[in-house]
């Protein structure tokens, strides 16, 4: 009804009344909020997280033996335990205890995806903003370096990136006498290799919705105005993108999270006694064989893999939903 009287009062040639930032933001929360799947989404995502920070002070609070039954990399007797009241999530084959080895490998899964979106975010978004609004040769340039990467097999390309560089890393003074280093390494060059392949969609994302903006009214009139053009792509441009950059960093970090437990699966990402979700799951399909399928250590890593990734996907259509510019 507000909104009907607002739009009488302006009269039919009016422009609409600007709102605040923070009215803005209150809107796209009220109509988050009206969004089931992404609200319970957003909450599993807080639990987890709240689980992935608060287990490890759990350990360190308790100490004694419920801390040394329950560390990751504590190798036991118990081998192959099923769920029960000590073991949550049973234990593996060397006795370590599943449910502290998933939250733990979550922080790597996790780590990796969120590395991966920011570099999208950020190279992505201003890549594709520069090329679309500058044009010309500019341009050019740019959407050709872009092929040249999209050319290069992502997959391949990772793997490639990884084994090389971690070779050369190898035969360094000061990698070759510290293991411990070296597998640090490994992790640092899995975050360079996602990191690197995982903007170029974006760019040419940001760089369509820019060519579809920057011939627009609005834009042309802030340029007679004499608004700088970093000016124009940052306060009129990218704004009015912002519901297609939330909606594919939303698909960004379940895919990289899925390249790192793919990579890690095949064990060229993350190294024992490190865990991640790919290695756990890889250790599980390890343990099958045609007398005794141990179910627990592939159905609650792949269960917490495959519950974050349709999570964040939720979550990702629910912010673009919320922040539609169309819808305010």
């Amino acid at each position: 009804m507000s909104d009907l009287l607002n739009s009488v009062s302006q009269g039919a040639g009016d422009p609409p009344v600007p709102q605040s930032p923070a009215a803005v933001s209150s809107a796209a929360w009220l109509r988050f909020k009206r969004n089931r799947p992404a609200l319970a989404s957003a909450w599993y995502l807080a639990a987890l997280l709240l689980a992935i920070l608060a287990w490890p002070l759990a350990l360190k609070v308790a100490g004694g033996g419920f801390a040394q039954t329950h560390d990751p990399n504590w190798l036991s007797d118990g081998q192959f335990l099923p769920p029960g009241s000590l073991h949550w999530f049973g234990t593996d084959v060397h006795g370590r205890d599943v449910f502290s080895r998933v939250l733990f490998g979550a922080q790597i899964s996790l780590l990796v995806g969120l590395v991966g979106t920011l570099v999208s975010l950020v190279i992505g978004v201003l890549w594709g903003a520069v090329a679309g609004y500058a044009g010309g040769r500019l341009d050019g340039f740019l959407m050709r370096t872009v092929d040249v990467l999209y050319s290069l097999p992502s997959v391949i390309f990772v793997i490639v990136l990884i084994t090389t560089l971690g070779e050369l890393m190898k035969h360094a003074p000061l990698v070759a006498h510290s293991p411990a280093l070296a597998k640090q390494i490994r992790v640092l060059l899995l975050f360079v290799g996602l990191g690197a392949i995982s903007w170029l969609t974006m760019a040419r994302i940001v760089r369509g919705q820019v060519l579809s903006l920057r011939t627009r009214a609005f834009v042309e009139a802030s340029r007679v105005l004499g608004a700088r053009p970093w000016r124009i792509l940052t306060r009129h441009i990218l704004p009015n993108i912002f519901g297609v950059v939330i909606t594919y960093l939303a698909l960004t970090m379940p895919a990289i999270i899925l390249y790192e437990s793919f990579l890690s699966f095949l064990g060229l990402g993350v190294e024992p006694p490190m865990a991640s979700w790919g290695t756990l799951i890889a250790e599980g399909v390890g343990q099958i064989n045609p007398l005794r399928v141990y179910w627990w250590l592939i159905l609650f890593p792949g269960g917490v893999l495959v519950t974050t990734l349709l999570a964040l996907n939720f979550l990702g259509d629910g912010l673009r939903d919320a922040w539609d510019v169309k819808a305010r």
